[in-house]
């Protein structure tokens, strides 16, 4: 049973992890886990830390505006994995813990002696959760793997983007985030598992694999039918009308009114009704085939107004239609207010810090966001001392050569 300062009262409350992964794929499964009451024992290089203390585009005071999210609800603890006897405060921990979470290179863990045949000896019911870039089988596992190079290789970046540039990012770290996503569910059916059989299992989380996932049809597309998919910009083929328009104060809205009983409300809307049984336009088919027609009359309809007053037209008609926001829309909009989408965590250096709140709602059972990302080993006395039972002595001891 997880012990600390820190109490928390979600679902996964009961749930001790030891997080010893870094940068994205690894941390975000840690947060997500935490976010729902698990207790996150975050294990971290003496003197630097994870590398995410200093990573994000932008700073405020020197530090990191990243860190305070992915690492939010855990404990900080320093710990050299490489030094024998880091690694043996590493094992003592794990065999306290439920689940390990790690995302270095394959075959990393097993030369420090933390491989899952050895933890497992002693800790027969340990969920340990891998995410690597390639999986840990296959020959191309012990490459090194960058979220970049799996949302390549899955897929994701040859479909994304304008068909006359290069293949696009989507501006975040979607592969890490989504071989986390995938990570927390493999991990959770784990614990599943393990309550009906008392036995941990092996987690492996891939983020190529994390990018295909999602991929729709992707590949019996072009198994069946020869079809490959390409970057599309803003629209997706055949689907219409679901683009982007202008309006008259120079703002951008989508309409997505693809569907025939949409369309139908969009055409009233348009004050031209028989659009919606025109063979033209009148069905699905029919509608994807003629996109860019039906792109230009809807623009030139949208471009005759302000943006309010169409979406309050639109909205009022039952058809799908908003802004493309920014964080500034976010921070202004009524319904994220209402939902408490963003909450203000204290923070020492940056006072009430804004992120976004736990997700999915649970109606029982919610998530919670505790404290926001810690200083390097500020964990160190409640995890070392109260954990494992060492003394201020052992601790100094332990610090001054290196080990935490």
């Amino acid at each position: 049973m997880p012990t600390g300062t820190t109490t928390s009262t979600g679902p996964l409350a009961d749930l001790r992890v030891i997080e010893m992964g870094q940068l994205l794929a690894g941390p975000f499964c840690g947060q997500l886990l935490g976010d729902f009451g698990a207790e996150v024992i975050k294990l971290e290089s003496p003197g630097s830390g994870d590398p995410m203390r200093q990573w994000g585009r932008e700073q405020s005071q020197g530090k990191s505006l990243w860190w305070p999210v992915v690492a939010r609800n855990k404990k900080s603890v320093t710990c050299n994995l490489r030094d024998p006897e880091g690694q043996r405060l590493a094992r003592e921990l794990i065999a306290q813990a439920d689940i390990v979470i790690e995302n270095f290179r394959p075959g990393t863990m097993e030369r420090w002696g933390l491989g899952y045949e050895q933890l497992r000896e002693s800790n027969p019911g340990l969920i340990m959760t891998r995410v690597t870039g390639y999986g840990q089988t296959g020959p191309y596992a012990p490459r090194a793997g960058y979220g970049s190079i799996g949302e390549a290789m899955g897929g994701i970046r040859y479909t994304t983007g304008d068909p006359d540039h290069p293949p696009a990012r989507t501006g975040i770290s979607i592969g890490d985030s989504l071989a986390a996503v995938f990570a927390t569910i493999g991990t959770l059916a784990a614990v599943h598992h393990r309550q009906r059989t008392g036995q941990g299992q092996l987690v492996d989380s891939a983020i190529y694999e994390a990018v295909l996932a999602m991929m729709e049809s992707l590949l019996p597309e072009y198994a069946i039918t020869g079809y490959q998919r390409e970057r599309t910009g803003s629209v997706l083929p055949n689907v219409a009308p679901s683009n982007v328009y202008p309006t008259a104060g120079g703002d951008m809205i989508l309409i997505a009114a693809n569907q025939d009983t949409v369309f139908t409300r969009l055409a009233g809307v348009l004050g031209r009704p028989e659009l919606a049984t025109d063979a033209r336009y009148s069905t699905h088919t029919a509608r994807g085939a003629r996109m860019a027609e039906l792109d230009d009359l809807i623009a030139a309809w949208t471009a005759t107004a302000d943006a309010e007053e169409l979406l309050e037209r639109l909205h009022a008609a039952g058809v799908p239609a908003g802004r493309i926001y920014t964080a500034r829309d976010m921070f202004a909009d009524p319904h994220f207010a209402a939902r408490e989408a963003i909450v203000k965590i204290a923070h020492p250096e940056f006072g009430e810090l804004p992120m976004h709140n736990v997700v999915p709602k649970l109606s029982a059972t919610p998530g919670s966001i505790r404290h926001a990302g810690p200083d390097l080993g500020q964990h160190n006395t409640d995890v070392y001392c109260g954990l494992l039972g060492l003394d201020a002595d052992q601790l100094t001891k332990l610090a001054e050569s290196g080990v935490v």
